[in-house]
């Protein structure tokens, strides 16, 4: 089975490449809407490895010098790791951890490290020696069993029961699994949620441009838990890695940039486990009326690492509790030999932590309705100090959230 980078891939739209030396932070408009500097302050992702599963990661670029360990892929897979042959990876990689070194992309957790795997992908040419180039379920399985905390997937096409039986694995070993949910909202598209996105026990993202409108791509449906910036970055041409484009889109970057997001939080707090990150972004996420339960288009809402970290005292609610168990269909994301807690989730929206009034409040993972609101007009969010009014493409209706249990 070939995974499918397709529709998730980063598009460009109106290419504008720019030779050195760059200037491509400036560019990067979620920097400065998220607080990326403000945070930065408290938490660069130090300590925190991210896998990047992939067309492989380039480690040459200014801005990943330094960034990428090589080394620590198991040799099982670890065929060509750093020769990526579609860009792609080396792009999401940049976008988690990037330095900005030579005026490249500045990732959102620059302390952050990445550990490369390339894997085959259709609709980019890297079909050479497949024979000695991992399945994506090869790579999950053995990202699982190293010490990296994260599992980024920014492409679909994992939908076989060896795919799912990967990411329940890893699941089972404490990892935070991202995906994006793919790019299929756009006219003539179904909107369907691609997989690994659509599984069990991954953390599906959805993207917003720079407007806080949700993207027309983005694809939406009873998968999505998480939305991030998807719009307007730039991101390498090809693999010749001469230039950046402008205007690259699509839901990898949005999961790229929830990774970085939930690597700043565990670097802040390396006691946690998967299931206290998870429940910190979901109850900081930012949208309207979070009472009503997950909207189809965004989940529980944009993320907002902002929320966590700056309270030193957050409270993330026991670490034995899965805060998508009922969306799972059961605990697996709780440490490894621990059993669920039947005693209800702390909530970041309790008094004492609650978000900003104007953005509606945090929505609790644990305590949110089955059925999802009916918010296709707007949704809010308070990213920076003000807040920014979200407006949903498309009518859309409300959908029973028949999550993933299965």
């Amino acid at each position: 089975m070939t995974a499918v980078v397709g529709a998730l891939a980063a598009v460009t739209v109106g290419l504008a490449p720019h030779a050195a030396a760059y200037d491509e932070q400036s560019k990067q408009w979620y920097l400065g809407e998220m607080e990326a500097e403000t945070m930065w302050k408290v938490s660069t992702g130090k300590g925190v490895k991210v896998a990047v599963i992939d067309t492989g990661v380039n480690p040459n670029t200014p801005s990943l010098k330094g960034q990428v360990l090589a080394d620590e892929v198991p040799k099982a897979v670890a065929y060509k790791a750093t020769d990526d042959y579609g860009s792609h990876g080396t792009s999401m990689a940049e976008l988690i951890a990037g330095t900005g070194a030579g005026g490249g992309l500045k990732g959102l957790a620059p302390g952050a490290k990445i550990v490369p795997y390339r894997v085959e992908l259709e609709g980019l040419k890297g079909e050479a020696e497949k024979e000695k180039t991992p399945e994506p379920d090869q790579a999950v399985r053995a990202a699982a069993d190293t010490d990296a905390k994260i599992i980024n997937i920014s492409f679909g096409g994992m939908t076989t029961d060896k795919d799912e039986a990967a990411i329940k694995y890893a699941a089972s070993k404490g990892k935070l699994v991202i995906a994006a949910v793919g790019n299929n909202a756009g006219p003539g598209e179904s909107g369907v949620i691609d997989y690994p996105a659509a599984f069990p026990y991954v953390i599906g993202v959805a993207s917003v441009n720079r407007s806080f409108s949700v993207s027309k791509f983005s694809s939406y449906g009873s998968y999505v838990d998480l939305a991030a910036p998807g719009e307007g970055y730039p991101g390498w041409c090809d693999a010749t890695f001469r230039s950046y484009c402008d205007n690259r889109h699509g839901t990898s970057p949005a999961a790229a940039l929830t990774s970085a997001a939930a690597a700043l939080i565990w670097s802040a707090h390396p006691d946690w486990n998967v299931n206290q990150v998870v429940r910190s972004m979901i109850d900081t996420a930012g949208r309207r009326n979070p009472e009503k339960g997950p909207s189809k288009y965004i989940g529980y809402g944009m993320i907002r690492p902002r929320l966590v970290l700056k309270n030193p005292h957050y409270n993330p609610g026991p670490a034995n509790v899965d805060p998508l168990a009922k969306d799972n269909g059961g605990d697996l994301l709780a440490k490894s030999g621990t059993k669920p807690s039947p005693t209800p989730s702390a909530s970041a929206s309790t008094a004492s932590q609650a978000p900003e009034k104007a953005s509606g409040g945090a929505t609790s993972a644990a305590g949110s309705s089955a059925e999802s609101s009916n918010d296709s007009n707007t949704l809010w969010i308070a990213l920076g100090a003000a807040a920014a009014v979200i407006v949903i493409g498309g009518a859309g209706v409300a959908v029973m959230r028949a999550r993933r249990a299965r």
